[in-house]
């Protein structure tokens, strides 16, 4: 294989990587980095989180370059969202036509790329999810999306599972148990909670010690049967709970979920903002597990960065909604330039058959995470599919004691060394390293970012070295 080819690819190999000066656009080439962190202090609100030290002045294919000259081979895509790499000469070609001829409009009108992003989408996608609309923000389709199961059941009961995110606003956040909900009042009246599918810490056991599923998700619908004023509207779930540390559904876990909808006349929506549009070596994650929900909310992948979401759902759901007078009309709904970005995103994916790629390099990088956990013992678990993985971090394998210090202390040097894999460290979950480079990324790549990911937990005291 050339260096750079995709994998399995025939066509050619990708451009040499650039190095600092062909990325960083003179705007930002001679910065003050110090003096920018001080007006980052002074003006910039908190919204959650501390900002990291460095400040970031380009972006390019597979990595970041900070002001200081350093590199970094971006594992997270973005905030989980460049699926084909940062500064894609496609996208950016399309930004710019649209830009300059077809940017906004009044949110009643429709225009070619809207309507092409419906076609294109609906028509890869199982039947009955027929109809879609287009948003700015996976909170932004979750909320659409509960309000359609609402206004379609004309019920407002509406579970999640723990360790879930699914947005900020309203509703999405009542839905969501993995952080964020305290300190503000009550959330949405009519939420519950079932288990989080944690294979690696559940207490549901089977004999054998192998994780008893079936039983943990049947208990949690007997406590929200008890709950229950007879209102269940929706479920709605993630096939892999990215934020709670990339806990993947278990086999027929979300075909049985939809029989516990379905008994309880409730709607199943199927939150994919990581995991669709390929990164999971499937096209969606429901295409691996063979479901087809009522509602499919897409968000980051669709955009490659860009703020764009969707909410899809059968021709059926939508008559009926229609006719229930639903309504989510904002000022950016359906509109052209970040609907021409989708529409070239899936373009890409189709004809570079990416999705395909993105399961062989996801092999490349399960195989080599799994080589990591034979020579570390602190990696307590190792799972995810394609693209997406997470790395546990434990103090003891016995134990399954978290060890957020460590995890901090190697996720630290891997930064250093030029990888950046973005830390869950919310005491629930232990610390756990979640992965989704760009589909694009090459096998080369990939090793290149194991090699210092390895170099990292070598150099971290604490690690437990399994070898001699």
């Amino acid at each position: 294989m050339a260096p750079g080819a995709l994998i399995g690819s025939e066509s050619p190999p990708l451009a040499p990587l650039p190095g600092k000066l062909d990325v960083v656009p003179a705007l930002y080439a001679e910065v003050d980095e110090n003096d920018l962190r001080e007006k980052a202090k002074a003006h910039l609100a908190y919204y959650g989180t501390k900002f990291h030290d460095d400040v970031i002045i380009g972006a390019r294919g597979m990595y970041l370059y900070t002001a200081s000259g350093h590199r970094i081979l971006d594992w997270t895509s973005g905030q989980m969202s460049c699926l084909l790499g940062h500064g894609h000469s496609e996208i950016v070609k399309t930004i710019h036509d649209h830009a300059m001829h077809l940017d906004h409009l009044f949110s009643g009108m429709v225009c070619p790329p809207v309507i092409r992003l419906g076609e294109r989408l609906c028509k890869a996608l199982p039947d009955g999810l027929d109809k879609a609309f287009f948003l700015s923000t996976g909170g932004e389709s979750n909320e659409a999306a509960i309000k359609m199961a609402k206004i379609y059941t004309g019920k407002w009961e509406i579970v999640g599972l723990g360790a879930s995110w699914h947005g900020m606003t309203a509703q999405a956040l009542g839905a969501q148990y993995h952080f964020g909900r305290k300190g503000q009042g009550p959330t949405i009246p009519g939420q519950f909670m079932l288990p989080s599918p944690n294979a690696y810490r559940s207490q549901f056991r089977k004999p054998d010690g192998s994780y008893d599923w079936e039983a943990e998700l049947d208990y949690g619908w007997r406590m929200i049967d008890l709950q229950s004023t007879g209102n269940l509207a929706a479920c709605i779930v993630e096939c892999i709970q990215s934020s709670g540390g990339m806990l993947v559904l278990p086999p027929g876990y979300l075909a049985a979920m939809k029989r516990h909808c379905e008994a309880r006349g409730m709607l199943l929506i199927v939150d994919e903002a990581q995991t669709g549009v390929g990164r999971c070596g499937d096209f969606m994650a429901i295409n691996h597990e063979g479901v087809v929900p009522d509602i499919l909310t897409l968000s980051k992948t669709l955009g490659n960065g860009l703020p764009l979401s969707a909410v899809v759902t059968s021709s059926e759901i939508d008559r009926v909604c229609e006719e229930k007078g639903f309504m989510f009309y904002t000022t950016h709904v359906n509109d052209p330039l970040p609907a021409a970005v989708g529409d070239k995103v899936l373009e890409i994916v189709f004809r570079d058959d990416l999705v395909r790629h993105a399961r062989a390099a996801g092999k490349v990088l399960h195989d080599g995470l799994a080589r990591l956990m034979a020579r570390y013992g602190c990696i307590g678990d190792v799972r995810g599919r394609g693209l997406m993985a997470g790395v546990e971090i434990v103090a003891s394998r016995e134990t399954k004691e978290p060890a957020l210090e460590l995890a901090k202390r190697i996720g630290d040097a891997a930064y250093r060394l030029g990888v950046w894999a973005n830390l869950s460290s919310h005491p629930s979950f232990g610390g756990t390293f979640r992965i989704a480079p760009p589909i694009t990324v090459t096998a080369e790549q990939i090793e290149e970012g194991l090699d210092m990911l390895e170099r990292a937990f070598r150099e971290t005291e604490g690690t437990m070295p399994l070898y001699d």
